[in-house]
């Protein structure tokens, strides 16, 4: 699907150009709804830079991040996000919850709910538990990351980087290297990058390739050298060895031979944009060469680029709540 198939989103007016009530996964948005919360994200970015007196448009309003698996970059970014904007933001941690006493995750979610929260951030180790919280509460749910599903802002704040270092995302070719089959960031991504028009390869090893991955517009790949012959941006996944039950490569030395990216390897790519969604296991998925070289890294910009998508989708999400001309 071809992003001039839609209405650019500065063409659509008030909540029509962003009807959804939940961001749960990129699954689903068509390529002009990215655009625009690429677009609502440029101004955030400009505004932290600038260090202009903070924007209160969300005061008055409560954010739970509820996160049932431990983070540290996405809970401080969504943290930052909504105390930026304003909202009294109150983090749970799985450690400190019900959870851990055996609750389910309907009580789990009827719980928050009698909280009255005006937005909630889910990240939980369960595929499709955010979306199932989602239908049981009353106030806009963002997805920060479950399961092997999706991270859809993640996968937001990568193509607002590539879109700003590369100067658009259509044609540009991207990589994807690592553990393909345990991530939702790599799912999230092919799902915003394909409707944006870029083109996306992935590679892996077998054990780590998703079977039929090809029907997701991608081209696969398991040799890593081939794979980064005419890259753009190459974007680098870690070993996810806290959803492997197996043995998935003989070792971590082993893997770094054939798909750690050296900067031998990245003469291959000339200029290609590097990125890693952290944390990086350096020496494993990535050489520190790479991972901090002064021009084609965009790792840090990464975490910039993050907290201004978390600000543009908790004010597009919670417009409707503070009656936004257009957004009723």
């Amino acid at each position: 699907m071809q992003p001039s198939d839609h209405r650019p989103a500065s063409q659509i007016a008030g909540s029509a150009v962003f009807p959804h009530r939940h961001l749960t996964g990129i699954d689903g948005l068509q390529p002009h709804e990215i655009m625009f919360l690429l677009d609502e994200a440029e101004h955030w970015v400009e505004a932290n830079r600038n260090r202009t007196k903070s924007d209160k448009r969300l005061e008055g309003l409560t954010q739970i991040n509820a996160f049932f698996e431990n983070s540290t970059r996405t809970l401080l970014s969504f943290e930052i996000a909504g105390k930026r904007l304003g909202a009294d933001v109150v983090n749970m941690h799985a450690a400190q919850s019900s959870v851990k006493k055996g609750e389910t995750l309907i009580d789990t979610a009827m719980t928050l709910n009698a909280m009255r929260a005006d937005v909630i951030v889910i990240r939980h180790m369960s595929s499709g538990a955010v979306r199932l919280i989602a239908g049981k509460v009353d106030c806009p749910v963002l997805n920060a990351g479950d399961g092997q599903h999706e991270h859809p802002t993640q996968a937001l704040l990568d193509a607002l980087t590539i879109r700003r270092r590369r100067g658009h995302i259509a044609g540009q070719t991207v990589v994807i290297c690592g553990d393909i089959l345990h991530s939702r960031v790599a799912r999230s991504n092919i799902l915003a990058l394909t409707a944006l028009a870029a083109r996306v390869r992935v590679c892996a090893p077998s054990t780590l390739m998703p079977v039929d991955i090809e029907k997701m517009g991608v081209t696969a790949y398991t040799d890593f050298d081939a794979a980064l012959e005419g890259a753009d941006v190459v974007m680098m996944l870690r070993l996810q060895n806290e959803r492997m039950a197996g043995g998935f490569i003989p070792s971590n030395s082993e893997f770094h031979l054939r798909y750690g990216l050296t900067p031998a390897r990245l003469a291959r790519a000339p200029g290609a944009l590097v990125m890693h969604p952290g944390p990086m296991n350096r020496g494993v998925e990535i050489d520190s060469a790479v991972a901090d070289h002064p021009e084609q890294s965009a790792i840090t910009e990464q975490v910039e680029m993050g907290v201004a998508v978390r600000m543009a989708c908790l004010d597009v999400l919670t417009r409707r709540a503070r009656g936004v001309e257009g957004w009723a």
